[in-house]
């Protein structure tokens, strides 16, 4: 049954490793469409600390899911399973096959097994948390959010007021916890997927790889991006746009609460630890077939011999 089902590919690993290069070559090869699976690449003006493919990279192998937003605006996994199975309905019209490449797994998670079913947001009840925030702040939200969803609370941080004002606006919406609801799960994924995830076997070569590359996006004007984004008055360190890895670092850096050499110190470490964070996601995953940064060639073999066992031609 699983056989007739249309085929889905999925390329995971940790910030740095190389899926966007492999993902390229792969396009270049068959007839795939890559989708973007980055909750930071979706932002316009955040090219250089996003490693956003550059333009000769997407007019080879164009993304989609990338710069459709405004940094001010906010993006959930379900605004990216929503977006994400609209794109691969419209690659498999086409007789192509979807390539869904990125590192936040939440985005391939909520995908794959689909999403609890939680109210939608309410601009009102949003208003009022905000509010609360300033007048008591976000530790006596939390307190709040402990008292009603303990389970949510150990798992949100204080200061994460994206994440914390939304588990309280489920329950003001619902009467129901997140936790509650979120017991109910979504529908899965209706695709034949083969998921595949590139990462260094060695960690120390991937924290070079990280710091190679925030040297180079340093080298490209990443502060002056930053500030860019900085001397607009609608942006603030709380937006998920400016909690982006490398984008926090250097906007305490311009707020003046450490030094450009600290700034740069603090963005390597914060990626390393997303990379590691990352890690511990695909080290739980199911059906997961493991590519070597390191070697490209035989990393390519696995790919393109698992895409033409199902019977696909090159282009």
């Amino acid at each position: 049954m699983s056989q007739k089902l249309p085929l889905v590919l999925f390329l995971m690993g940790p910030t740095a490793s190389g899926k966007t290069d492999l993902a390229i070559r792969l396009r270049q090869q068959y007839p795939v469409e890559i989708i973007s699976v980055d909750s930071a690449l979706i932002y316009k003006g955040m090219d250089i600390g996003t490693a956003k493919p550059d333009a000769d990279e997407l007019s080879a192998a164009p993304h989609r899911l990338i710069d459709i937003l405004d940094p001010s605006e906010a993006y959930s996994a379900a605004d990216f399973r929503r977006d994400a199975l609209a794109e691969i309905a419209k690659i498999h019209a086409e007789g192509k096959i979807p390539l869904l490449v990125g590192g936040t797994m939440l985005y391939f998670k909520a995908l794959l097994q689909g999403l609890s079913p939680l109210p939608a947001a309410d601009p009102e009840i949003r208003k009022q948390l905000e509010q609360e925030a300033k007048d008591k702040g976000w530790q006596a939200l939390h307190d709040e959010l402990m008292a009603i969803d303990p389970v949510s609370a150990n798992r949100i941080h204080p200061n994460d007021p994206q994440r914390l004002s939304r588990a309280l606006e489920v329950y003001r919406i619902s009467g129901k916890s997140l936790t509650e609801l979120t017991e109910v799960k979504g529908e899965p994924l209706p695709f034949r997927v083969k998921q595949f995830a590139v990462a260094p076997k060695d960690r120390a070569l991937l924290h070079k790889r990280i710091e190679l590359r925030f040297d180079k996006m340093i080298q490209a004007g990443f502060e002056d991006e930053v500030k860019a984004l900085y001397a607009r008055k609608d942006l603030h360190p709380d937006l998920p746009s400016i909690r982006c890895v490398g984008y926090r670092q250097m906007w305490e850096y311009l707020d003046g609460d450490c030094s450009f050499d600290d700034a740069i110190f603090r963005g390597i470490c914060a990626t390393r630890q997303l990379a590691k964070r990352q890690i511990t996601w695909l080290r739980s995953w199911e059906d997961l077939v493991w590519l070597d940064s390191e070697h490209i060639e035989s990393s390519m073999k696995t790919l393109t011999d698992a895409i033409a066992s199902d019977g696909i031609n090159c282009v």
